[in-house]
């Protein structure tokens, strides 16, 4: 995995301290940890309705002390922005040639050294859809690591790190389980998040 601002040492001690400082003063609350045995995952990123989501998301990551990487479309990562994008732990993903994403996602886990947690959302976009996609579950499946449900409301400004989950295999039963506890929150356009 590419060097991140979550792996530049000043840099996030600074932005860790502003994280905490920034939370705090907008009335956020966070809570959770990583599980100490399970310092590669993948955490779910729900409830993803909105650009906002990704700078809190990226705070929280620091208030909680995580070196997370995240996917994006392609187009994001065009010039001028594609440099930053890919420090802030943004991974480039082209959605029309996305066969072999969960293999190379799940092998660049395995293969990543230290504590690495991709951030994968369920929607796979912040307009409102009816179903989740399921890349996140098969890529943690096949990389044989823990599902981390990872929440954020906005309503009543909750984000953090909630329970982890393994997958057994079946994705019905699994994913019956997984929505059932998203079913709580709520994202900054609420009504485009679909937990059924």
């Amino acid at each position: 995995m590419h060097r991140t601002i979550f792996t530049t040492p000043v840099v996030n001690t600074l932005l860790r301290r502003f994280s905490l400082a920034f939370l705090r003063w907008r009335g956020w609350t966070v809570s959770g940890s990583l599980p100490a045995e399970h310092p590669k995952c993948v955490l779910i990123a729900a409830p993803h309705t909105s650009n906002w989501d990704l700078p809190y998301t990226l705070m929280v990551a620091f208030s909680l002390r995580l070196n997370v990487y995240w996917m994006g479309k392609q187009q994001i990562f065009r010039w001028p922005f594609g440099p930053v994008m890919r420090w802030l732990g943004g991974i480039s993903v082209n959605r029309e040639q996305s066969s072999n994403l969960v293999a190379a996602s799940a092998a660049a886990l395995v293969a990543a050294d230290g504590p690495v947690q991709l951030i994968v959302p369920p929607e796979g976009t912040r307009s409102k859809t009816r179903y989740w996609k399921t890349g996140f579950y098969w890529i943690a499946h096949t990389a044989k690591m823990p599902i981390v449900m990872a929440y954020m409301d906005y309503e009543r400004k909750l984000s953090g790190l909630g329970p982890t989950f393994v997958p057994s295999g079946d994705i019905e039963a699994d994913m019956v389980k997984i929505k059932a506890f998203y079913a709580q929150f709520k994202g900054k356009n609420a009504s485009q998040f679909d937990h059924q």
